[in-house]
C-alpha cells in the first residue's frame, strides 16, 4: 500500500524527444501520478513527462498560466477559478482519476485510538486543547494542517470542520511529507494526510461521523464507504490541449493504471 518517494516534491522523467507533458499540483495525487507516468514512459519511450507537486492551487494556477498541461487536484476547481479561465477565453475539462481516504494521524505513543467528527472539529478549531479531554494523556494538542492553497486543507475544512475556520494557532505545513515528519517528532501532535502517505512513523485514528460506528482509514473501508473521510482526486486540463493529454489520461484510467492506483493505497474509479 505504501508508495515510493513519499517525501519527494517532484519527479522528472526524461526521454530524448520534445514530446513533453507537464503535470503539476496536488501533493496527494503526486505519488500515483509519478508511478503512472513512469509506466506510461515505459510503454511510450518517445514521450517526456514532468511531474511536480506544490499543491492543488498551484496546479490550477499553472493551468491558467499555461505552465502545465495537467493540473493534479484533491478538490474540485473553484467557481472563482472557472470564472478566471472563462474571462481569459479558456476552458478546462475535469477527470476523476482516483479516490483517496484522508487519514487523521497522531504520534505513535498517543494512547487515543478513535475520535468523532465533532471531537476532530473541536480540536482543529481550538475548542479542545488537551488530549486528556478526549481520553488521552495530560498533554497539549499541537495541530498541524496544510497551507491554504492545498486541496487537502480545503477538503478537510469542508468535510470535518463543516466549513468553519481552523484555529489561529494551527501550524501550516507546505507539503504532506512535512506533516508526517512533524507529527512523528511531536508527542502531542495531530494532523491529516492522504492514505497513501501513511507509514509506521505515525499512527492513524479511527473516525466516526455518527458517534457510534468507527472505522480505520484503509482502502477496503474507503471502498465500502465505512470510513467517512473520502474524496475524489482529479486531473484538469485545458480543452484546447485535449489531444495532447488524452494518451496520459487514458492510461491512468486503464486497467493497468487503475491497478497502480490500487496498489499505491488509493481507491480506483473502476
Amino acid at each position: 500500500m505504501k508508495v515510493r518517494s513519499i517525501l519527494v516534491a517532484s519527479f522528472i522523467l526524461f526521454s530524448l524527444t520534445t514530446n513533453a507533458q507537464r503535470i503539476k499540483g496536488s501533493d496527494t495525487v503526486l505519488p500515483v501520478a509519478q508511478q503512472t507516468a513512469e509506466q506510461f514512459i515505459n510503454l511510450h519511450p518517445e514521450a517526456r513527462v514532468t511531474v511536480t507537486g506544490g499543491g492543488t492551487g498551484v496546479g490550477i494556477s499553472a493551468i491558467m498560466d499555461n505552465t502545465t498541461d495537467i493540473a493534479m487536484a484533491s478538490r474540485p476547481i473553484k467557481f472563482s477559478e472557472k470564472m478566471k479561465m472563462k474571462a481569459a477565453g479558456e476552458n478546462v475539462n475535469e477527470v476523476i482519476v482516483a479516490y483517496d481516504a484522508l487519514a487523521v494521524v497522531v504520534h505513535p505513543s498517543n494512547p487515543v485510538r478513535k475520535l468523532t467528527r465533532e471531537q476532530l472539529e473541536a480540536i482543529f478549531r481550538g475548542k479542545i486543547t488537551n488530549w486528556q479531554q478526549v481520553g488521552g494523556d495530560d498533554r497539549k494538542i499541537v495541530v498541524y494542517s496544510r497551507e491554504t492553497s492545498s486541496g487537502t486543507y480545503e477538503f478537510f475544512k469542508e468535510s470535518v470542520l463543516k466549513n468553519k475556520n481552523y484555529m489561529p494557532g494551527s501550524l501550516s505545513m507546505p507539503a504532506t511529507g512535512a506533516i508526517i515528519q512533524s507529527v512523528s517528532q511531536t508527542k502531542g501532535a495531530i494532523g491529516y494526510v492522504g492514505l497513501a502517505y501513511v507509514s509506521p512513523r505515525i499512527k492513524t485514528l479511527s473516525v466516526s461521523y455518527d458517534n457510534s460506528h468507527y472505522a480505520t482509514p484503509t482502502v477496503e473501508n474507503a471502498s465500502n464507504k465505512t470510513y467517512p473521510i473520502v474524496r475524489p482526486l482529479y486531473y484538469y486540463y485545458n480543452v484546447k490541449n485535449k489531444k495532447q493529454v488524452t494518451p496520459l489520461i487514458e492510461f491512468i484510467l486503464s486497467p493497468q493504471g487503475q491497478e497502480i492506483i490500487k496498489k499505491s493505497g488509493y481507491i480506483p474509479v473502476k
